[in-house]
């Protein structure tokens, strides 16, 4: 006889890891106890020694679902003479374990809601071990309802049972209920009546009559309408002052999205997988679904994650019994399902809130009265071949950390100023927080300091490093300083595009100096200059530039970011045809003396922005005069560019003193004509990718010969959500033989910057260096 002390760490708590635990240790005919506490979950084992060894392998091959083990450490302790193995309860200590993300309702579940006469049967807060809430609705670890805002909410005798039973799925699931004693759902009026009836029949009564119904979801709400119906979405566009940017869509499975959209084996699995991240798929008909997605390629579709949604889909497929129509039933029902909020605010989250400040935009709220702890987004992915890249990691990811190889300092990166991340460390991990947005109004702030204040509280961090944009007046990087003065830590200002190249660095665990290219709309450069397009060399406690695009001005400075039609005529300019201008963009204020604009330095700063590139060139193929949406042009671009084979052009590009110009393209894209055919230009819009990809490949070349590098090359940046750039760029250096990685753990652009600005900060701080510094260009 042996006794041993088991320390497990990873997502093992509220993913019914301890009664996976109970019947291994039974089965293995072993005594003693397993309990969680703040380090993740204890068990104890007294047993013969061969028994005792198999655990730890049995363990890591029955896990649960959601489960993720980190490590397994064993201890030899003193035999007590435990007499039966029990699950005992949870214990107090510095938290050193983690919360799981919010997970899709499971099968079983599904099969408990859907058949006549079980006691769940439609229930709209079933759930277990294995799916749920479990972020969106946590206080403080260790993860116990008391801990939760199911606090409240006190279990029948039934439910009781089925938490106290180690053999089932419902043991310790900390959100567990019933009709009899949990949250319940209804229906109101949009001024806060409440509508008798069946609350899911009544709001699918009202989707179908066209109307626009608020829905309480797991981390906010959602406006819900019919996408199929025009008016519907013109009226939801209309009233939320979202008059481009694409709606998200819900349907009910896989086979009902392949409907509309082309659906890969690997866009499936992610469809599917326990977070339910929005899906960006290729649509099969550019036209169908008005209004959802105009002019681009993609649809984003998600399928339903809470038993609210599936409720929903339930009664709009005429409400079968069991739940193999989950699965199998191709259901061409399509519900729109966008955040929530006003334009620009937070995603509203309180019952309340949803009354005030959706009163203008919602006919019908449907609520309930369970708390929202944290507020969350939906995810977005996509596909890069079958790579998925995030475009937004939020619920269903956050907080999951970011694993890495080697021990952090206490860190907080506070992220960027658009589709801001704050990040916070502990030991290998980082946790990003969920996503929150641009921080560009007081509510918005608000939020984004709560994430950070939560994800500290959570997790009992205290940064003694911090790290942030250079940028001195961004929020974010005010707020790290006054962080950093207030605990006497070390404060890190890192230059943006650095800190994107160190991304992917960490993502790989790479510590070695690193070629990077960064690719996105603008970032702070150096001596205040307006970088976006930039090689660089990037090391432990200093960054070198390598190359860059060369600088074109920016007509009218920021102004020009939302008006492509200026960059299209900066290009004009630029090339001597400044006569074209007129003719090009008639409706541009004062286009007879636009030129005089672009050369007057004062007005029209110089920037290195790739986004800009991409908006010139939609605005010179009569794609995009003016955009309200960000990258809504690159989008268009990237869309019909899509449908064609793309051609290189060789001579599209010139290479000068380390400085690419794409402005020989954009010659052969003027002397084709203003009057194209929707043929040539998708023609041109692919060879543009295909001559930008080329001619990046080739300034990387150069650089690597010259400075005799042979390491990977990080590809990164917002541009990299473009899958035909990424696919191009990657294959171009291939050719090479220049291996290359893009972020896939967070997204590569600005939402996944805080992770870059932790690994340099956590570089500089290991090399002995103060501060992380420019070196010039090389």
């Amino acid at each position: 006889m042996i006794a041993k002390f088991f320390r497990i760490n990873g997502l093992v708590q509220g993913v019914g890891f301890r009664p996976t635990v109970y019947r291994i240790a039974t089965e293995l005919g072993l005594k003693g106890e397993v309990f969680n506490d703040a380090e993740g979950v204890g068990v104890i084992l007294e047993g013969e020694a061969d028994q005792v060894s198999r655990f730890p392998t049995l363990l890591r091959e029955q896990k649960p679902p959601l489960a993720r083990i980190d490590f397994i450490h064993p201890s030899d302790v003193d035999l007590k003479g435990y007499t039966d193995f029990t699950i005992t309860e949870s214990q107090e200590g510095k938290v050193n374990t983690a919360i799981t993300a919010d997970a899709a309702t499971c099968k079983a579940c599904l099969q408990d809601m859907f058949t006549p006469g079980n006691r769940r049967f439609r229930y709209a807060f079933t759930n277990c071990t294995h799916c749920g809430p479990r972020f969106t609705i946590t206080k403080h670890l260790p993860y116990d309802r008391p801990q939760t805002t199911m606090a409240p909410f006190k279990m029948c005798e039934q439910c009781l049972s089925e938490y106290k039973d180690p053999l089932d799925r419902r043991f310790h699931a900390q959100p567990n209920a019933c009709p009899v004693c949990g949250p319940q759902l209804w229906f109101e009026d949009i001024g806060g009546q409440p509508i008798d009836g069946d609350p899911i029949d009544l709001a699918v009564d009202a989707i179908r009559d066209g109307k626009i119904v608020a829905v309480k979801g797991l981390g906010g709400f959602h406006l819900v309408c019919d996408a199929k119906n025009p008016r519907a979405v013109e009226k939801l566009r209309q009233r939320k002052g979202r008059d481009e940017k694409a709606l998200a869509v819900m349907m009910v499975n896989a086979i009902s999205a392949s409907i509309y959209t082309h659906v890969s084996p690997k866009a499936r699995e992610v469809l599917e997988s326990s977070a339910r991240p929005i899906t960006l798929l290729p649509r099969k008909d550019q036209h169908s679904l008005k209004g959802i997605a105009d002019g681009l390629s993609d649809i984003g579709i998600m399928l339903p994650y809470t038993p609210v949604h599936w409720l929903l889909f339930h009664s709009l497929a005429g409400k079968p019994d069991g739940a193999q129509w989950t699965d199998n039933l191709s259901l061409d029902a399509v519900l729109v399902m966008t955040s929530a909020n006003r334009s620009g605010e937070p995603l509203v989250t309180d019952n309340d809130e949803a009354r005030s400040k959706l009163s203008e935009i919602a006919d019908f709220i449907l609520l309930h009265n369970r708390d929202i702890r944290v507020r969350c987004d939906d995810s977005v992915v996509r596909l890069i071949g079958e790579t998925p890249i995030f475009i937004r990691r939020s619920r269903g990811y956050a907080p999951e950390a970011v694993k890495l190889e080697t021990d952090l300092k206490p860190t907080l990166a506070a992220g960027a100023y658009l589709k801001n991340t704050a990040a916070l460390t502990r030991d290998k991990d980082v946790f990003l927080t969920q996503h929150i947005g641009d921080l560009e109004n007081s509510q918005t702030d608000q939020a984004y300091r709560d994430a950070i204040s939560h994800l500290a509280h959570l997790y009992e961090i205290k940064p003694r490093i911090v790290a942030a944009d250079a940028h001195p007046d961004f929020p974010s990087t005010r707020l790290a300083a006054h962080v950093a003065k207030q605990h006497g830590g070390l404060f890190v200002p890192i230059y943006h595009h650095a800190a994107h190249i160190g991304v992917a660095m960490a993502e790989i665990n790479r510590k070695e100096t690193t070629v990077g290219l960064a690719l996105d709309g603008v970032g702070l450069g150096p001596n205040d200059e307006a970088w976006g397009g930039e090689l660089l060399l990037v090391g432990a406690s200093n960054f070198y530039r390598l190359g860059a695009l060369e600088p074109l001005p920016l007509p009218g400075g920021d102004k020009a970011a939302h008006e492509p039609r200026r960059m299209g005529a900066c290009v004009l300019t630029l090339l001597g045809k400044e006569d074209l201008i007129e003719k090009y963009f008639p409706e541009l204020p004062n286009a007879k003396y636009f030129g005089q604009l672009v050369k007057n330095s004062q007005l029209s700063p110089l920037t290195t922005s790739s986004g800009r590139l991409f908006d010139a060139i939609a605005a010179l193929l009569g794609l995009c005069d003016v955009q309200h949406d960000d990258a809504r042009a690159a989008m268009l671009l990237e869309s019909v560019a899509s449908t064609m084979k793309p051609q290189a052009h060789k001579k599209g590009f010139t290479i000068k003193n380390h400085r690419i110009s794409f402005l020989p393209f954009f010659e052969e894209v003027i002397q084709a004509g203003r009057k194209l055919s929707a043929d040539k230009v998708s023609q041109l819009a692919a060879d543009f990718h295909a001559t930008l990809a080329l001619g990046l490949t080739q300034l990387v070349y150069q650089a690597c010969e010259r400075i005799q590098y042979k390491g990977p090359v990080m590809l990164t940046g917002g541009c990299m959500a473009n899958r035909l750039l990424t696919a191009a760029l990657v294959q171009e250096l291939g050719k090479l033989s220049i291996e290359s990685y893009f972020p896939q753990k967070v997204p590569a652009g600005d939402g996944g910057i805080a992770l870059g600005q932790v690994w340099l900060s956590h570089l500089m701080v290991e090399s002995g260096a103060e501060k992380y510094e420019f070196s010039g260009d090389l």
